[in-house]
């Protein structure tokens, strides 16, 4: 026989039990409905796309061993290293397209970094430390980072090396006209050739590709 006092506790403990949990369960309900609420009442902020600018390739030909330019739209990123970097990128991605005329494979990615130094000018003892913003330098010199596998998968040959040399100088001065010297590099080292012929440890002029309608020196 249970004495009445237990009981009675037991049907007291149940009772609070049961309310105990339709408050948590109210309480938890209240709490989903608020996070729901901010959910719909954050604004979204939109992804930030590039503006789309025109840009100027100078595309190599094998069949002639010429540059031809080529006007796109493309979207560019303010910095101008990144710029230079897109512009170039979308350049092997048409020497990657399956019916390049100058095909070479690896593409937008094969291009790491590309940096843009200043050139020292007479007179100026300074050098990069004088420029500002506002005072930008009157020439430039681009470093352009392959990545490792862009080099070791290029086609070999002289000519077809030089193109690719060439028509990158030339669509970096197109684009940015204080570029007057491009140096390369593979993986951030320097390296002796592209392929075995075109020779990378050098600093190429722009004013060499900008003529370069016919045969590749």
């Amino acid at each position: 026989m249970i004495p009445r006092y237990q009981t009675i506790l037991f049907f007291v403990l149940l009772a609070a039990s049961i309310i105990m949990g339709a408050l948590l369960w109210q309480l938890r309900n209240r709490e989903h409905q608020r996070l729901l609420q901010g959910e719909q009442t954050t604004p979204t902020k939109a992804p930030e796309v590039a503006k789309a600018e025109q840009a100027t390739l100078m595309v190599a030909n094998d069949s002639d061993d010429s540059l031809s330019t080529r006007a796109l739209s493309l979207p560019l990123p303010p910095s101008p290293g990144e710029r230079a970097r897109a512009i170039l990128g979308r350049l092997l991605d048409l020497y990657a397209a399956s019916d390049a005329a100058h095909p070479v494979p690896g593409g937008a990615a094969s291009i790491a970094q590309v940096f843009l130094l200043p050139v020292p000018t007479a007179g100026s003892a300074s050098g990069a430390a004088s420029q500002t913003e506002n005072n930008p330098p009157a020439a430039e010199m681009a470093v352009v980072n392959f990545n490792g596998s862009f080099a070791s998968n290029h086609p070999s040959g002289i000519e077809t090396e030089s193109l690719t040399v060439l028509s990158i100088c030339a669509t970096l001065h197109a684009n940015f006209p204080r570029i007057t010297e491009v140096r390369f590099l593979v993986d951030g080292q320097e390296h002796e050739t592209l392929a075995g012929h075109a020779d990378l440890t050098r600093t190429y002029l722009t004013t060499e590709a900008l003529p370069a309608q016919g045969a590749a020196q």
